[in-house]
């Protein structure tokens, strides 16, 4: 999401208006802190694209990669757990 924000931000203000006003970013904005509901929700999409590389990557022998992979979805879990706080 941070991404395509970052993305539409300068590509043209009209796309950057209209993505800062679809559902999905009201949502999920982050101002220090989240609804359970939407940081469970991000914890498993978050889990479930990790697990998907982790897989690929395992099934090709790529150590390294796991290795990084496993890293940033620990990253993720302990930033959404303490890092941003519970509404």
């Amino acid at each position: 999401m941070l991404l395509a924000a970052f993305c539409f931000a300068k590509t043209s203000e009209k796309l950057d208006g209209w993505f800062k006003n679809t559902k999905l970013y009201k949502d999920n904005n982050m101002k220090n802190d989240m609804t359970k509901q939407a940081k469970v929700r991000i914890m498993c999409s978050v889990t479930l694209l990790t697990s998907i590389g982790f897989i690929m990557m395992g099934l090709k022998g790529i150590v390294v990669g796991n290795i990084v992979l496993l890293i940033v979805w620990i990253f993720h879990m302990v930033y959404f757990t303490f890092g941003v706080k519970t509404v």
